[in-house]
C-alpha cells in the first residue's frame, strides 16, 4: 500500500473518532472487523474482563484512579498486560483499567487524539505518522511492550525442512499492506531473498484463519493463540517464527498524547510499573498459573493452547526485561517503514525524543 492510502486510512479513523466524541459515544470495544496490526481476534472478544472485575478491586480500600485504554486487538502476544490486570497489579498501583479493543493501530491513535482513551497499546509507527501531519496533538511511547513480531508461518501440508526460498510461487495469507507483521514478513523476504510469493492481504484480520481452514492459501501468517489452535484442529502445521526470522522489531508500544502524559506522569509511572510487573510474573509463574490468570481473557481457549500460545512467546524473548525503545531499535523502525514505502526517507525522524520518552521505564526500578 501506498503512503497516501495509508494516511487518508488513518485521517478517516481520526473523523470519525472525533465525531463519536463529539457526540458523546464511547464505543465498547465490540468495533466491525477490519484488518489490524496486530493479532487475530479471539473468542472472548466480545466479553472482555474489565480491571475492575479483579478480586483485589472489591477488597482494596483506597480511591482507584480511571484509565480509559485501548488495546489494538485481543491476542496472548499481550500476555503481560492481561496479567497485570488479572493479578491485581494496576490495583495495586491505584489504577483502574477501562479496556476496549480498538481492531487496529489507526483506530487507537485516534481515541487518543480524540480523547475516547488515555493510553492505547498500538505500532509505534503511529507516533511518527501523528507527529508528521504536525496536527494540534502529538503522540509519545513511553513503553515498549514487545521487541518481537508476535506471528508465525504455518503450513497446509507438512513439511520435513523449510527454506524461506520454499515460498516463491507460493500463496500467503497475510495481513494488511503497511500493518507491522505484513512489513515484517515483507522485508524478511526481501533480506530471504524469497522473491515471487504471492502475499495475499485484503483478507480480514478475523476471517483469516477461516479462510485458510476452507482451503484458500498455501501458507498463513497468524499471531498466538489462533496460530496453535488452528495446528490443534489438523488445519496447519507450524513453519517457522517471524520474530526469530526477523530478529528485533519494536511492534507494539504503550501511547499517549503528550499533553496526557505532561499533565499525568504519575498515572503513566504507575501504569508503567504494573505491566512490568506483569513481565517479571509471567517469567517465573508455573503454566497453571498463568492459564489462570490469562483464562478470564480468552474465555473457549483451553489452557493448553494457553499455555503452548506463552511458550512459543517466550522462547523467541518477546517480552523484554528493561521495556525500552533504544534508538538502535527506533532506527530498525524507520528503516522498516521507508523499506515498505510507507515513509518517505525525508521523513525519517533523526531525533527519537519528538515522539518517545523513555524516563518513565528508567523510573520503573526506583518506584514503590
Amino acid at each position: 500500500m501506498n503512503r497516501m492510502k495509508s494516511v487518508t486510512s488513518l485521517l478517516l479513523a481520526l473523523a470519525l473518532l472525533l465525531v463519536a466524541a463529539g457526540c458523546g459515544g464511547n464505543n465498547s470495544g465490540n468495533n466491525e472487523p477490519s484488518a489490524s496490526p496486530s493479532p487475530s481476534a479471539s473468542p472472548s472478544e466480545s466479553s472482555e474482563p474489565s480491571a475492575s472485575a479483579s478480586p483485589s478491586a472489591s477488597e482494596s480500600p483506597q480511591q482507584l484512579t480511571k484509565v480509559k485504554f485501548s488495546e489494538v486487538i485481543r491476542s496472548i502476544f499481550y500476555a503481560p498486560h492481561y496479567v497485570a490486570m488479572s493479578q491485581g497489579f494496576f490495583e495495586k498501583q491505584g489504577l483502574e483499567v477501562d479496556m476496549n479493543t480498538a481492531q487496529g493501530s489507526d483506530k487507537g491513535a485516534a481515541a487518543l487524539i480524540a480523547g475516547t482513551a488515555d493510553i492505547s497499546m498500538v505500532g509505534p509507527e503511529t507516533a511518527i505518522y501523528i507527529h508528521n501531519q504536525k496536527g494540534d496533538k502529538t503522540l509519545k511511547i513511553f513503553y515498549q511492550l514487545t521487541l518481537k513480531d508476535g506471528s508465525f508461518l504455518l503450513s497446509r501440508e507438512k513439511l520435513d525442512s523449510f527454506k524461506w526460498t520454499d515460498l516463491t510461487g507460493k500463496k500467503i495469507i497475510g495481513w494488511r499492506p503497511g500493518s507491522a507483521p505484513q512489513m515484517v514478513m515483507n522485508s524478511t523476504l526481501i533480506k530471504e531473498k524469497a522473491e515471487g510469493a504471492d502475499v495475499v492481504t485484503n483478507i480480514a484480520a478475523p476471517a483469516m484463519a477461516g479462510a485458510f481452514a476452507s482451503g484458500q492459501g498455501d501458507f498463513i501468517q497468524l499471531f498466538e493463540p489462533v496460530a496453535s489452535t488452528l495446528i490443534k484442529e489438523g488445519k496447519a502445521y507450524y513453519v517457522a517464527s517471524l520474530g526469530e526470522a526477523f530478529g528485533k522489531f519494536p511492534e507494539t508500544s504503550y501511547v499517549a498524547t503528550s499533553d496526557y502524559i505532561a499533565k499525568n506522569p504519575d498515572v503513566i509511572q504507575r501504569f508503567a510499573n504494573a505491566v512490568s510487573e506483569g513481565t517479571k510474573w509471567l517469567s517465573t509463574a508455573s503454566d497453571e498459573e498463568i492459564a489462570k490468570a490469562l483464562k478470564p481473557f480468552f474465555d473457549g481457549t483451553p489452557d493448553d493452547i494457553i499455555i503452548q500460545s506463552i511458550k512459543r512467546y517466550k522462547d523467541q524473548d518477546t517480552w523484554p526485561a528493561k521495556p525500552e525503545l533504544t534508538a538502535e531499535q527506533f532506527e530498525t523502525l524507520q528503516s522498516v517503514l521507508i523499506e515498505n514505502g510507507v515513509l518517505k526517507p525525508e521523513e525519517k525522524l533523526g531525533d527519537m525524543s519528538a515522539v518517545v520518552d523513555m524516563s518513565f521505564v528508567n523510573k520503573i526500578g526506583a518506584a514503590g
